[in-house]
């Protein structure tokens, strides 16, 4: 199958930083209206698209989990100057602020650049410290009376970088986790029926704590669960074997574990058997740190859930230049597809 670059492009471009999500959950609404039986908005904003199954109504409830929040910033001060300090929301590695675009989502959206101390200016102990993401600012080119025009304490700031296609690949700020909305977007397009009620979960603040999916998962109350989300693909130059996680172009991931959770084995079993039966390609994942929705999903129902993650490879993660393949991406499409269409026909019992 194809991947619709123009449909990622457009929910990877738009903005959504954790607990900001209304952009990109007003877009979602209206793409996946006209395809599910249901759609229901809850107190913390997460989106739950229901689509009912003809063969087995009402039976089991099926949740798949993709967080649509991206990492992103939050304004905390404005000096005399303009100059506009922010707050992290999400993880990230300071170095990779040094000379970025953002966009401050005031009354309305501003343009700025990180700045930071000039290297001519810097003295030599300066030179070879780590940076700090306090020692970064917002140069809106304004002065402070232009600047409180228009932002205030408490505004929003996420990145500006449009996505490209690089040889086989996807690039964009991102990627994670809006590569995992267009793929259960794009399973609800192509999902004829569904083995069980399909609770189709696209969540809110996952990078600040996975907040959304707690809160989603204890009102769906899920049998079983997927999460979809972004994983490590460190197949690079000065990598080691035992170090890449997974690897582009190698298919999607089946996760076995990451920090915050041990998938549940006989869904790391039903994963690996329906993908070998219609032979799509995929690869195991296992991820010593960092968490996804996956975990909020299994535990937060009032039983728990049998639950497992499809994973998207993915380099450069939490940076402005993330990278997916697109033959991954596709394959995660339909793994997902024919899991849904079939969870149903598995013994869980074993």
């Amino acid at each position: 199958m194809n991947v619709d670059v123009s449909l990622l492009k457009q929910i990877c471009e738009i903005a959504g930083a954790p607990g900001f999500e209304k952009r990109v959950r007003d877009l979602i609404v209206e793409i996946v209206t006209p395809i599910v039986d249901e759609v229901i908005l809850d107190n913390m904003g997460n989106i739950i698209a229901v689509k009912k199954s003809k063969k087995n109504p009402d039976s089991k409830k099926i949740m798949v989990a993709a967080h649509m929040d991206e990492i992103g910033f939050i304004v905390t001060h404005i000096d005399d100057n303009g100059f506009v300090r922010f707050h992290t929301l999400g993880g990230f590695d300071p170095k990779t602020l040094t000379a970025q675009r953002v966009i401050i989502h005031g009354s309305k959206d501003l343009v700025g650049v990180m700045g930071s101390k000039p290297i001519h200016v810097m003295s030599p102990e300066e030179k070879t410290k780590l940076p700090k993401t306090t020692d970064f600012f917002i140069d809106l080119g304004m002065s402070k009376e232009e600047v409180k025009k228009f932002v205030s304490i408490g505004d929003p700031i996420t990145r500006d970088r449009e996505l490209i296609e690089m040889g086989d690949c996807v690039n964009c700020k991102s990627i994670d986790n809006r590569v995992a909305v267009y793929i259960l977007i794009e399973t609800l397009k192509t999902l004829e029926d569904p083995a069980y009620d399909l609770y189709a979960t696209f969540t809110v603040q996952e990078e600040v704590g996975l907040r959304g999916a707690n809160v989603a998962a204890h009102r769906i109350n899920p049998d079983f669960g997927i999460a979809l989300d972004t994983t490590i693909a460190f197949d690079v130059p000065g990598a080691q074997a035992h170090e890449k996680v997974t690897e582009l172009g190698k298919g999607t991931a089946i996760k076995i574990m990451d920090a915050m959770t041990i998938c549940d084995y006989r869904m790391v079993d039903f994963m690996k058997k329906t993908a070998e039966k219609h032979q799509i390609k995929w690869q195991p994942e296992i991820l010593t740190a960092g968490g996804t929705d996956t975990a909020g999903v299994q535990r937060m129902g009032k039983q728990g859930a049998i639950a497992g993650a499809i994973s998207i490879p993915t380099r450069h993660l939490h940076q402005v230049i993330e990278m997916a393949h697109k033959e991954d991406i596709a394959n995660s499409v339909l793994l997902l597809n024919a899991c849904l269409e079939s969870i149903d026909q598995y013994d869980w019992k074993h």
